[in-house]
């Protein structure tokens, strides 16, 4: 049987860059990398598993939260962590930046203060917008799993979701769940696709993600990939004087 690859991390270095982009020794890459954990769980809300003073940290710092943007939906689709000498630059992908912000920016700078708190280090929050929230595939994910929960009709979510991410520009789209659909007794796969969605294809510019619903019947998993066209990776070529011949950098 063939093996199922993550189409990110397929295409790492040629057309998806990684998510958290820093350089550790030894021991510090272990805690480095439960930092990381804990700062993507503080921002997105999800739980984060483990007894160390690092996540213990996480659950007090959004008890102080609840009352700010946290609880709401700010549509976070992406999370970008880079590290320099004395300073954490974290970049959040949100289709509500007006939400993050907050007014006159004072939830941004609750967020950063709690950050701060966390890493105990200087912290750059930069909020970046979605241009096409209905081309990106955890929005997409994580907007068909809310309506299964909320007892909507699966295929009536995943072909509106197909219908509005074609409608922005995307070239193909899958959309895939899993689990007690509709509450039947056994459990079954369906999956809806629009358009070209190449997956073996490495300059494919190929975005994916998953999500999870919990409904009344247990959970039902939801896996969107989508196709935003070709992207060819920048190689920059240079020329050696003595020979003249390109060399590929």
């Amino acid at each position: 049987m063939g093996r199922k690859v993550h189409p990110v991390g397929f295409r790492l270095k040629i057309t998806q860059p990684w998510k958290a982009r820093w350089f550790a020794k030894g021991s510090q890459y272990r805690d480095l990398l439960q930092q990381d954990i804990a700062i993507r769980s503080l921002l997105t809300g999800v739980t984060a598993k483990g007894g160390s003073p690092t996540f213990r940290k996480v659950i007090e710092l959004r008890k102080q939260l609840a009352e700010s943007v946290l609880t709401q939906r700010a549509g976070i689709s992406n999370i970008e962590i880079e590290r320099f000498p004395g300073k954490v630059k974290v970049s959040v992908h949100t289709a509500k930046p007006g939400v993050l912000i907050g007014r006159k920016g004072e939830s941004v700078k609750k967020i950063r203060s709690a950050l701060e708190e966390l890493v105990g280090q200087k912290v750059d929050l930069d909020v970046k917008e979605i241009k096409s929230p209905d081309t990106d595939a955890h929005l997409i994910a994580v907007n068909i799993a809310d309506q299964l929960t909320r007892r909507i009709a699966y295929r009536r979510a995943m072909q509106r979701a197909l219908q509005n991410a074609m409608r922005q520009g995307a070239e193909g789209v899958k959309i895939e769940v899993a689990g007690r659909l509709s509450g039947a007794e056994m459990a079954r796969r369906v999956w809806m696709r629009d358009g070209r969605v190449p997956l073996q294809t490495l300059r494919a510019d190929l975005d994916f993600s998953v999500a999870t619903a919990v409904t009344a019947y247990g959970t039902v998993g939801v896996k969107v990939w989508v196709y935003k066209g070709e992207k060819l990776p920048q190689i920059e070529e240079t020329t050696e004087a003595t020979k003249g011949v390109y060399v590929s950098k």
